[in-house]
């Protein structure tokens, strides 16, 4: 093998924690390499992964588009703007949307060729490991070899499958069919009411279609504070998307142009119903297919993960995992945090993730952002706590924007006052939610933030009002 194909890092996988790990490594001195198989329409590369090709990025792309059209139709008016002969062009959303996905996978092949890493079209597998080193086989259009003294697996999460009901992209959808819908649904069913059964569903139905979803568990996003939660579902039911709980799925059958949904209600009774089209939205399954690890014993764990350390070590040596296919949150930014500290460890520094202060977000309208614990996890743990709330209803510039619904929500502990968890539902919140990612890192106390001048009128100014309720002394409620 040529000293041009030995490499002290090769990456396997191009998203979000695979394409920021070979940048840190190349910024830390190391000869790098990344192999990534994603391909556009045209066959030619695709970094980014799931994320920027049919998950945060496009997702977001249509939330905004779809978020513009509703207020053209419904908003506008209120704000002294008459919209005459509104009609939707849906394939220029599309269109739209496939921009701003090319433009990101074109980002980030800038910013290999930026950062002097050596990228690799097609699909990374081990193929061997002899001397301390490891071989990795590229398959595709350019099939080669490379040699690596350390591997970094972010290989990603593929969308699970509901068994019986495989994914044709058709009429059955997965994250990547719910992105390429050719028109609007008039009936569109989602099967799990999570971050991206939510977001779907919300871009569909202000695009008109009539959205059912049904949901397994009996509680509305369980993950979520019960507050927040419920405050959501109120918002979410009064908007037109018809939310069922406790559903037992019990076949999925895929006619010609429709699909028929059998389950049982929560109390138990048997119900059928048709939609024109069907989202599938019940979790993510880690992607080893294709990697090889058997050829170099790579262990997995008892759900199929990497299985890795505290400091994502596998159990081979000098081989690393890092995002969706380990455990831990599947976000986007935790695997790229993941991914710049296994970058530092390598180097022999200490790099660290800390999984506490790793925000989450749901891009519905209103947005719900948190970070933290939440006050059922609080409770369960016996940890005494002090809450304090603050509704978007009472913020000057929510009512200038027009969008008043939701709350900011502190929990900070009732003796130290450090902060434990915010939690928002309302606009922008994922904006938010970064000044308490920050005070959390920090350690800071409710009444740092409530201290801290925030400028008026902003949407900030909530934040801080929460914090003063810790204390029960909220100045505009």
């Amino acid at each position: 093998m040529s000293d041009a194909k030995q490499f002290d890092v090769v990456v396997i996988g191009a998203g979000p924690g695979g394409y920021i790990a070979a940048i840190r490594a190349a910024q830390l001195g190391f000869k790098v390499a990344c192999i990534d198989e994603w391909a556009n329409a045209k066959g030619g590369p695709a970094p980014g992964g799931t994320c920027t090709n049919v998950g945060c990025i496009p997702s977001k792309a249509l939330l905004q588009s779809s978020e513009h059209y509703e207020h053209a139709g419904h908003a506008f008016a209120e704000h002294g703007i008459d919209v005459a002969g509104l009609s939707l062009n849906l394939p220029q959303m599309l269109k739209r949307k496939e921009t701003v996905v090319k433009q990101n996978n074109d980002g980030i092949l800038f910013l290999f060729k930026k950062n002097k890493i050596t990228f690799f079209h097609g699909r990374g597998a081990f193929s061997g490991a002899a001397e301390g080193a490891y071989q990795v086989s590229v398959s595709g259009a350019n099939a080669d070899t490379l040699g690596a003294k350390h591997v970094i697996i972010a290989t990603g999460s593929n969308a699970r499958e509901l068994p019986g009901a495989p994914f044709d992209e058709k009429l059955i959808l997965s994250n990547t069919g719910a992105l390429a819908i050719g028109s609007v649904p008039a009936t569109l069913g989602v099967i799990g009411a999570g971050v991206i059964g939510l977001e779907m569903g919300s871009v569909w139905r202000r695009l008109g279609s009539k959205v059912t979803v049904l949901e397994g568990l009996p509680t509305f996003l369980g993950a979520v504070d019960e507050q927040i939660a419920k405050e959501a579902h109120k918002l979410f039911t009064k908007q037109g998307l018809e939310i069922n709980l406790g559903v037992k799925i019990s076949k999925v059958t895929a006619g010609a142009n429709n699909v028929t949904v059998d389950y049982a209600n929560a109390a138990g009774e048997a119900q059928s119903a048709v939609f024109d089209k069907l989202i599938i939205s019940i979790g993510r399954v880690p992607n080893t297919i294709g990697l090889g690890g058997e050829t170099v014993g790579l262990k997995l764990d008892e759900r199929g993960f990497i299985a890795v350390d505290d400091d994502c070590k596998t159990n081979l040596p000098n081989v690393w995992a890092v995002g969706d296919v380990v455990r831990g949150p599947m976000l986007a930014h935790k695997a790229e945090e993941e991914g710049v500290a296994v970058a530092e460890r390598i180097a022999g520094q200490h790099g660290h993730t800390n999984f506490n202060t790793i925000p989450w977000v749901i891009y519905t309208s209103p947005e719900i952002a948190w970070v933290g614990q939440n006050e059922q996890q609080l409770k369960a743990a016996g940890v005494a706590y002090k809450a304090g709330t603050f509704p978007f209803m009472a913020n000057g510039r929510a009512r200038a924007l027009g969008d008043t619904s939701g709350m900011v929500k502190f929990l900070a502990d009732a003796t130290t006052d450090e902060i434990l968890g915010v939690h928002i539902v309302g606009p922008m919140a994922s904006e938010l939610i970064s000044e308490a990612v920050v005070a959390m890192e920090f350690r800071a106390s409710s009444e740092d933030i409530a201290r801290i001048c925030h400028a008026h009128p902003s949407l900030s100014e909530a934040t801080k009002e929460a914090a003063l309720a810790v204390d029960k002394r909220s100045l505009n409620f």
